[in-house]
């Protein structure tokens, strides 16, 4: 089976035969359907100016922009202008899930990856991969030239979501090791403690790095669509129990949209953005809706 075999939604872009060439397709949607570059307002950092904080040279102040949106930026070096961003993927046996979807959780953050890859790489900003499950495993430099991408699809393309799950320690390793302030993508079922998961989030802003936290559930996890007696099945440890569809959907529900805000709120107090999808959206609307709404807040 092809890489794109693998990974295309049919129903999308079957005609496309390779892995670049769908992550091109994706973004070119995107190009022309914002007029601009993606990034441009995607963090601060990829615009001509970026907000003002303390310790920064009053001087950089530019009033102009004060005047018009009564905030503060101030203008940016051209040895500022490039960020470097990290995928990180999470490769536990839970993101090889699939209900009735063509795509697993790990398969849609792989369109998602390839798709973020081509942005970066497109305005020549350097962005590098590691995957981890219970532990870190592959790990691909961050650069720029135009063959990382398929650098990071090859390597992405071996991967198996097979393995535990230990999200906060691999994401407490990782932020270490990366030795300048980058952005940080990453994207994970978060089927583990959220209060371990949000401190390391916190560890790594005060790091200085940028987050995206990208929460991909499955059709299924994210509505419940099930009738009768359902097996459920815990994936990480295999435990399993029999419950009545009915008599659980509410409080699943329930607790699932408490989840998510509770990610949500404490990623937006921390200055970190939290983007919940499930494999029933297409990517470019997903990433569209996303991108236009960070930009636009800035």
């Amino acid at each position: 089976m092809s890489s794109a075999e693998k990974y295309l939604k049919p129903e999308v872009i079957q005609s496309i035969a390779r892995l670049d060439l769908r992550a091109r397709f994706i973004v070119e949607g995107l190009l022309s359907g914002l007029h601009a570059s993606p990034f441009q307002g995607f963090s601060v950092e990829f615009s001509e100016h970026r907000r003002y904080e303390p310790g920064d040279d009053p001087r950089d102040i530019d009033w102009q922009v004060f005047a018009r949106t009564d905030r503060i930026y101030i203008r940016r070096y051209q040895a500022e202008t490039n960020i470097t961003g990290y995928l990180l993927m999470d490769l536990s046996r839970s993101m090889g899930y699939t209900w009735r979807q063509k795509l697993t959780k790990f398969d849609y953050s792989v369109c998602l990856a390839a798709a973020l890859s081509y942005l970066m790489i497109h305005q020549q900003d350097p962005v590098g991969l590691m995957t981890f499950g219970d532990r870190l495993q592959a790990s691909l430099p961050a650069r720029s030239r135009r063959s990382q991408l398929g650098d990071i699809l090859s390597v992405l393309q071996q991967c198996q979501p097979t393995g535990g799950s230990q999200i906060a320690s691999c994401l407490r390793q990782a932020a270490s090791m990366i030795r300048h302030r980058s952005l940080l993508m990453l994207m994970s079922d978060l089927l583990a403690d959220p209060d371990e998961i949000l401190e390391a989030l916190r560890a790594v802003r005060f790091r200085g790095h940028d987050v995206i936290l990208f929460h991909i559930l499955d059709e299924a996890e994210a509505t419940f669509p099930f009738s009768g007696a359902v097996d459920l099945l815990e994936p990480e440890q295999g435990d399993n129990e029999i419950v009545d569809a009915a008599g659980v959907r509410a409080d699943y529900l329930q607790a699932l949209a408490e989840l998510r805000e509770r990610y949500r709120t404490t990623c937006q107090s921390m200055g970190a953005d939290y983007v919940p999808l499930d494999t029933s959206m297409p990517f470019d609307k997903a990433l569209t809706e996303y991108l236009s709404q960070r930009r636009a807040r800035f």
